[in-house]
């Protein structure tokens, strides 16, 4: 049983220096991937949460030799999954996104083996957040209602939704990668009430 754990640790360890060595650097590529393919421009950093949080799944199976070539794979797998649940978007678009780079992704199998297992951890690392942000990640990955729409259902304004679910997302990924799953908020208000600092 200890060896389980020890295992598990190891793992997510592996996984985190993974995402930090490899994935991380390809975010700039990676948003102009999804701005490239994607209508709507604002839903750019929300896509990248969600493929951040895809590869990460798939990664804790078996970490990819071509990083980027999983990355991009997840990436338009995710955009076409959208394009389809969304039934805005023209066929043309989920024609193209299946064109690009088909084939590349190695892990399809083993993602789809622990999805039940992926999900049991994502609903955990859901209950872990606050009543609001969850709210928030619910009515924007969920439901599919976009910023504008989750602005005027829960009455605040853009900005805050934008923010809390990205903090969301954060702390979801943690919980993903073992961590502790909680929302680190950062305190502006006592460095603004000094000196005038920025």
């Amino acid at each position: 049983m200890a060896q389980i754990g020890f295992d598990h640790l190891d793992r997510d360890a592996a996984v985190r220096a993974w995402f930090c060595e490899e994935v991380l650097p390809l975010e700039g590529a990676l948003l102009r991937f999804i701005r490239r393919n994607w209508p709507t421009a604002d839903d750019a950093t929300d896509l990248m949460h969600d493929v951040y949080e895809l590869a990460i799944t798939g990664a804790r199976t078996a970490i990819p030799q071509n990083t980027p070539g999983y990355l991009f794979t997840v990436a338009r797998n995710h955009l076409i999954n959208r394009a389809k649940r969304a039934r805005i978007v023209s066929f043309d678009l989920v024609a193209d996104l299946e064109a690009v780079a088909a084939g590349i992704d190695m892990f399809e199998a083993e993602r789809q083996l622990h999805a039940r297992d992926a999900l049991r951890r994502v609903q955990a690392g859901m209950e872990k957040l606050s009543p609001r942000v969850r709210e928030i990640v619910l009515l924007r990955k969920v439901e599919g209602l976009d910023v504008a729409e989750t602005s005027q259902r829960l009455g605040i304004g853009k900005d805050a939704v934008n923010h809390q679910l990205a903090m969301g997302m954060k702390a979801l990924a943690d919980h993903m990668l073992g961590g502790a799953g909680k929302i680190v908020r950062r305190r502006y208000t006592a460095r603004r009430t000094g000196r005038g600092e920025a």
